[in-house]
């Protein structure tokens, strides 16, 4: 199983967020830094099985809106690989 760790230790922006993902993810220079671009990379040119995620308890509550859409796409990306008989996908918080 292919896993990542994604720390969002310390961003403090949405760019900040989506850089360590582009980087964790090793999507392209030209990853559009949006979630419905994570999503579809996420969903359909990754290999990745499971996520960690740490540090979201760091980051500014500005941002909360940016951890709710971004537990989204895990959420969409784990129901799509079900339907789909793909690898499952999980992801985990952890503080």
């Amino acid at each position: 199983m292919k896993t990542v760790i994604l720390d969002l230790t310390g961003c403090k922006s949405s760019w900040d967020i989506h850089e360590r993902i582009r980087k964790v993810f090793d999507f392209p220079e030209w990853y559009g830094k949006n979630w419905d671009a994570f999503y579809d990379l996420l969903s359909m040119d990754s290999d990745i099985e499971r996520v960690i995620v740490r540090g979201e308890q760091t980051l500014p509550p500005e941002l909360n809106e940016h951890l709710k859409k971004m537990h989204e796409v895990f959420d969409d990306t784990a129901a799509f690989c079900e339907e789909l008989n793909f690898s499952p996908f999980i992801y985990q918080i952890e503080n």
